[in-house]
């Protein structure tokens, strides 16, 4: 079984220091075989909160990590900076690659970097970015849990939420659907949720969720949600594909995360 812990705009320069201490304590308790940040890593692109980012990183549980940037580290108010060298910060302490790949006998995961320094706050996906997933999808071993993480959403629930919505988030989910995407992960809105986008669009021939997640350790919370991550557990040996979502939420009266949510998702 594959355990993945997927967490998400942490928002370094925001973090609050009890509920990053309850979200390590949780990693050395599950002890994840895989953990994905989906982006947002700092608040403000600073070298500092990615020095304390990394620390966290380092300190998590968890055998293989895969970061991908959001829009948030990207610098804000330094123009120059974000023009010339947007990602300087955030390749100093987690490497030049901007879209890691990890595949394993259980599972495979692309990260794909939608930001883009012209844009304040949205995300977007570009054709040939599009193909690239598509291509490492279809060149999945069968038995592997697909996923795909990006950082702003494909699909929200709410109408207010609508601008956030991922640049050429249809073509994306139409074109890794049909190579065999399973999941598609992604944060940005702070809020969590799963959905089958095949619900929603009757081009889909086959199942395809997207998880978000809220914010894992800031104080940004929205709407007085509980800071929460994700954690996916896969049996690839099962009977039917399938895999199981548990979101776990940061409980004030015990000071550790605890299991909100549990869904099975049928996966095609």
């Amino acid at each position: 079984m594959s355990v993945i812990l997927h967490l998400s705009d942490p928002h370094f320069g925001t973090e609050q220091p009890h509920v990053t201490a309850a979200l390590l304590q949780l990693a050395q308790e599950l002890r994840p075989d895989i953990a994905i940040l989906s982006g947002d890593i700092t608040q403000r692109a600073k070298r500092g909160q990615f020095a304390a980012a990394r620390s966290f990183m380092d300190a998590l549980a968890a055998p293989v990590k895969l970061v991908i940037p959001g829009n948030h580290d990207i610098p804000l108010f330094n123009v120059f900076a974000r023009v010339f060298n947007p990602y300087g910060n955030y390749r100093r302490v987690f490497g030049k690659q901007l879209e890691p790949l990890f595949s394993s006998q259980d599972a495979l995961v692309i990260g794909v970097n939608a930001t883009r320094p012209w844009r304040h706050a949205d995300g977007e996906v570009s054709a040939k970015q599009i193909e690239r997933v598509a291509q490492q999808l279809r060149g999945a071993l069968p038995e592997q849990l697909r996923i795909v993480a990006v950082h702003q959403p494909v699909y929200v629930e709410r109408e207010s939420d609508l601008e956030n919505l991922l640049h050429g988030h249809q073509q994306a989910i139409k074109a890794w659907a049909a190579a065999g995407a399973d999941l598609i992960l992604s944060g940005h809105i702070h809020l969590a949720y799963i959905r089958n986008l095949a619900e929603g669009m009757d081009s889909l021939t086959r199942s395809v969720w997207t998880l978000s997640a809220g914010t894992a350790i800031s104080s940004r919370i929205r709407e007085g949600k509980p800071n929460s991550v994700n954690l996916i557990r896969y049996e690839p040996e099962a009977s039917s594909r399938h895999c199981q979502v548990e979101r776990l939420d940061f409980d004030a009266a015990t000071a550790r995360f605890i299991t909100a949510h549990t869904q099975v998702l049928a996966l095609s």
